[in-house]
């Protein structure tokens, strides 16, 4: 008989208790993440500082002799020396100048980090942006930076040409890009809901009482020989 409660006696975590312990507390679970959604919404909106973008982008060209025919082979080389453009754009031999020009007081490792320098789904294009509070502290950068690297560019690499595409300009019609309210007050709500669900779960499994006549019989292993039925004292004292 040891044996058999001993085997029986664990309580298994399995689909159908969870969505049993779901329908119970379905009420205090979405209240907490309401909660939760609305308090990281509300954080989001008034108290975490907005950023802005700026952006511009440039285009490489290989060195061609022939100016009527672009093949395959120069458009690849165009799009290897993209990756090379980038690196330099973000080097000190552009942020310094950039630096100098608009008298920013900052260090160069200090506005790399707010610049991003990617290629556009590995093209020849380049794409220059910048993430600042002051929306025209960042256009004003990139146009800084979209006028001076292109000679830099061409002074250190001999083998082709950069030109913009778009100059800088503020993106999302000026909006805001960051903090995505939304996005942050659905993630707390799904905080919520998952710390609700480990304290009912906690709970509920911590909880050694039976509660119906399964839980003897899945729990202990025997059979149910009789209940004692609950009675209200106060109506059995007036029947009395």
């Amino acid at each position: 008989m040891e044996e058999k409660i001993e085997k029986t006696g664990e309580r298994e975590l399995d689909l159908g208790v969870i969505l049993n312990l779901l329908k119970r507390h379905i009420v205090p679970l979405l209240l907490v993440s309401a909660i939760f959604g609305a308090g990281f919404y509300v954080y989001s909106r008034f108290f975490i500082q907005k950023k802005y973008e700026a952006s511009a982008t440039l285009i490489v060209n290989n060195l061609n002799k022939n100016k009527n025919t672009v093949n395959s082979t120069e458009i690849t080389a165009a799009q290897a020396l993209a990756d090379v453009y980038s690196i330099i754009i973000k080097s000190d031999s552009v942020m310094v100048p950039v630096i100098q020009n608009l008298n920013l007081g900052v260090s160069s490792d200090q506005l790399k980090k707010n610049i991003d320098v990617s290629t556009v789904n590995s093209t020849q294009v380049i794409e220059i942006k910048m993430r600042h509070k002051d929306a025209n502290y960042a256009k004003k950068v990139i146009a800084e930076i979209v006028k001076v690297a292109p000679p830099i560019i061409q002074k250190r690499v001999a083998a082709g040409s950069v030109k913009t595409i778009s100059a800088a300009n503020v993106t999302h019609g000026g909006a805001p890009v960051s903090p995505n309210n939304t996005r942050n007050g659905l993630i707390g709500a799904a905080i919520g809901f998952v710390l609700m669900l480990a304290i009912v779960l906690l709970k509920e499994f911590s909880n050694n009482t039976f509660k119906t006549e399964e839980d003897i019989t899945n729990v202990l292993g025997i059979p149910i020989l009789g209940m004692i039925p609950s009675v209200d004292t106060k109506s059995f004292n007036k029947s009395v």
